[in-house]
């Protein structure tokens, strides 16, 4: 069996080792900011999610679709939420195509900390744009990953798109 190493990801999971129920989500904080607030990555406020750029990427473009309500189980989820974040991960997959000509995808959520889940508490979704060849050598001998273009810029190119195609 051939193993895929990513320990950027043990890094960012410990960083919410110390989080007890008193402190708040960060999912939460972000809900409650602009858009244009640098400080947090969101591109895309809906009427029941949002979408919000990982500050931890697996590769540029690295997308997460997060329901405004907290809670960490999916069958709580209302069916306009359901509807809502299917919805806006087709526009971001769209966008996405149109910035960056990926070739593929990875979609899909971490339900529950046995599950790998780095915030178990509150439900979220992961788009990955992926490349063919799109891993190197790079995590597993340098523990680094690369991601080739700022947050930012990145972040502003999603934005425009996603206006683009009807979403403001």
């Amino acid at each position: 069996m051939e193993k895929l190493w990513s320990p950027w990801r043990s890094n960012y999971i410990e960083s919410f080792k110390d989080a007890n129920e008193n402190d708040a989500c960060v999912f939460c904080n972000a809900e409650s900011k602009n858009i244009d607030d640098n400080d947090y990555q969101i591109v895309y406020k809906g009427k029941y999610s949002f979408i919000m750029m990982n500050l931890y990427p697996y590769n540029s473009g690295h997308l997460m679709i997060i329901p405004y309500r907290h809670l960490a189980d999916y069958l709580e989820l209302s069916n306009e939420e359901i509807h809502e974040i299917m919805f806006l991960n087709k526009k971001a997959i769209e966008a996405l195509n149109n910035i960056m000509s990926p070739h593929g995808f990875n979609f899909g959520a971490n339900i529950g900390q046995a599950a790998g889940a780095g915030i178990h508490t509150h439900l979220h979704f992961h788009l990955v744009p992926r490349w063919m060849g799109d891993t190197n050598f790079m995590p597993v001998l340098g523990e680094v990953k690369i991601i080739s273009q700022d947050l930012l810029v990145t972040k502003n190119n999603i934005i425009n798109e996603l206006k683009k195609l009807g979403l403001e």
